[in-house]
């Protein structure tokens, strides 16, 4: 799993540097025809980068995004109507039956097909019309990291495709700052050492960084057997925070832009509460979260500037901000004596329906 964290940055570089082509193709194609709504479809890891992919879609493009509900086919036996919309089915492995399953009547349907996966000779690559590869190399953990990160990648080239207003240059500036990030792992492994005994936590993130908090959360259960609750910031407040106590374990995205206001103030109040802290930020935004620092609150920095005033200010933070969680979930399992490798009851490849 650290092996496959620390190959990112250059499997992300393969990705762009080989995906912007059809990306282009796939810009003078919507630039004739837009889809009136996009569909995404995905399980697991996927799912979360799904998420991250509608905030994107809908910030970027202005195209209203779902998330499709594969039971509605593979169990009740529905179909739906779906001229004019974009369907696109996420899944490092490609062989996700009932992920497929709905692509493959999503064409039948009338829609417009992208697939992203990691295996160009999979089900899903031969299913959809077109086909963002995210070239990372076979992913041998089955704790998707390089997978998930290729993914968000790919969905930026997508809201590309779509029209939105994404440059490649920062695509490249994501690139470097997740490749700075890795800079932090023997920090990252100390502070893991502190969470050994967890049992419990609560991850938080808004936005464009709410996949993120999804993603560590998963990683947290998978490879930890950490029960791990994850929530939007807004959502957070209006009831679960009440089963925060002094010294329960919280980690929250902090960057700057829209979300900080909101985030400041949940910061507040787990300041009072005494709760175990742990903020993930970057140098846009160092300054303000270090008021927050003390006995229990502390924050992992990523060496790096996200901020751009052209964009959204949080909108290329995702990739390098999942890159320090990743590890530490990595190493919080080693600390715990486990092997995030192969944790029990999962196996790489799951085929639902």
């Amino acid at each position: 799993m650290v092996e496959e964290i620390r190959q990112q940055p250059a499997a992300l570089e393969r990705t762009l540097a080989n995906e912007l082509r059809g990306a282009t193709v796939l810009r003078r194609l919507f630039s004739q025809k837009r889809p009136r709504l996009i569909i995404l479809v995905a399980r697991g890891s996927s799912d979360n980068a799904a998420q991250f992919g509608r905030y994107l879609l809908e910030i970027t493009t202005g195209i209203p995004v779902s998330l499709a509900a594969p039971s509605v086919l593979s169990l009740y036996k529905r179909s739906l109507e779906l001229k004019d919309v974009l369907v696109v089915a996420i899944s490092q492995s490609g062989e996700s039956t009932d992920t497929n399953l709905v692509l493959q009547q999503a064409r039948r349907k009338g829609a417009f097909t992208v697939g992203i996966t990691n295996r160009r000779a999979s089900t899903l690559a031969q299913v959809a019309e077109h086909v963002f590869l995210v070239r990372a190399g076979e992913e041998k953990s089955v704790a998707a990291t390089k997978t998930y990160t290729g993914q968000l990648l790919a969905l930026y080239l997508l809201a590309y495709a779509l029209g939105a207003a994404i440059q490649m240059d920062d695509l490249r500036r994501v690139i470097e700052g997740a490749g700075k990030t890795l800079g932090l792992e023997a920090e990252i492994a100390q502070r893991a050492q502190r969470y050994r005994f967890m049992e419990h936590a609560v991850v938080v993130g808004r936005g464009l960084n709410y996949s993120n908090a999804l993603e560590f959360a998963l990683k947290l259960m998978e490879t930890c057997y950490v029960v791990a609750e994850r929530f939007s910031t807004a959502d957070f407040l209006h009831g679960p925070i009440a089963i925060i106590e002094a010294a329960f374990p919280i980690f929250i995205f902090a960057p700057a832009g829209v979300t900080w206001p909101g985030v400041a103030q949940l910061l507040e109040r787990m300041a009072k509460i005494e709760a175990e802290t742990l903020i993930v930020t970057d140098l846009s935004n160092a300054g303000a979260v270090k008021r927050f620092q003390g006995k229990f609150t502390r924050d992992l920095c990523i060496p790096f500037r996200l901020r751009n005033k052209r964009q959204p200010s949080d909108l290329y933070t995702p990739i390098p901000y999942i890159v320090p969680v990743q590890l530490f979930a990595a190493c919080l399992a080693e600390a715990k004596g486990l092997d995030p490798d192969h944790p029990r009851s999962l196996k790489k490849v799951t085929r639902t329906l």
